[in-house]
């Protein structure tokens, strides 16, 4: 695995987590734990993607990110080295 695949498996895992105590808190919005294990979860995913976006380009299409056309200078996923 290469460090981009890690660095992109470590955040998507992240979002995940988000995204799963998001739905639960949906039904549980006074569960003080999980309100914390969310910031948490979400304070260490931030430097996560930074760190990956400055080395690899945005993850996300935004306006506001001067770079943020540099995503089609990637390898689209049909290009993958082990492909070759």
């Amino acid at each position: 695995m290469t460090q981009r695949e890690i660095m992109l498996k470590k955040i998507g895992m992240y979002k995940f987590a988000l995204k799963d105590i998001a739905l639960y808190l949906d039904t549980h919005p006074h569960d003080e734990m999980m309100l914390r294990k969310y910031d948490e979860y979400e304070s260490i995913l931030k430097p996560l993607v930074e760190d990956f976006e400055e080395k690899y380009g945005p993850l996300t299409v935004s306006v506001r990110n001067k770079n943020r056309f540099l995503w089609i200078n990637n390898p689209w996923p049909w290009e993958n080295e082990e492909d070759a």
